[in-house]
């Protein structure tokens, strides 16, 4: 009897294991995560309108605008796959007007990870590779190449203000 209820409830816990989809792309948000997170809070309120001068840097955004463009992409991939709404600031990844000071764009930032991770935890083996509709172009997507694209998207964008920070003699977090 105690044999075949120890197995009853071993199945019950392998049956209510997450998804090692899910659990991969929770990993790769969470590292993208505290990679953008770390430079957002290390960039002084007052640097976070900075855009680098000299050079070939004519029409880039600034520090504040490069969070808030992977934040509205993010948010764009998870409300997507969540079919929550888009907004017409995420549909164009520029993010909110109204979204300005560092605490904002923290705020907008943290927010678009936050919804990452839901829509990461809605994957799962079987629906990880079946065909969506995509949100960048008429093409059919996927949600776990969703996720990952706009991640590589967001790392782009980290290497770029990891560059801002140094510009402002500020040493990013992961390279300490």
């Amino acid at each position: 009897m105690w044999t075949t209820l120890k197995l009853l409830v071993f199945c019950l816990v392998l049956s209510w294991e997450v998804s090692p989809a899910s659990t991969a792309l929770q990993a790769l948000v969470s590292t993208t995560e505290t990679l953008l997170m770390g430079v957002a809070n290390e960039m002084p309120a007052d640097k976070y309108d900075f855009v680098p001068g000299g050079g070939e840097f004519r029409g880039v955004r600034s520090f504040a605008k490069q969070l808030k463009h992977a934040a509205a992409a993010q948010y764009l991939v998870a409300n997507s796959i969540l079919g929550e709404a888009v907004t017409a600031d995420q549909a164009d990844e520029r993010g909110p007007d109204a979204v300005r000071s560092k605490v904002e764009v923290i705020d907008y930032l943290q927010g678009s990870f936050e919804a990452l991770h839901r829509a990461a935890a809605g994957v799962d083996d079987r629906n990880a590779f079946e065909p969506i509709k995509g949100v960048f172009g008429s093409q059919p997507a996927t949600r776990a190449g969703l996720i990952a694209g706009v991640l590589a998207h967001s790392s782009n964008h980290y290497g770029q203000v990891v560059e801002y920070l140094r510009m402002n003699g500020i040493i990013p977090p992961a390279s300490r």
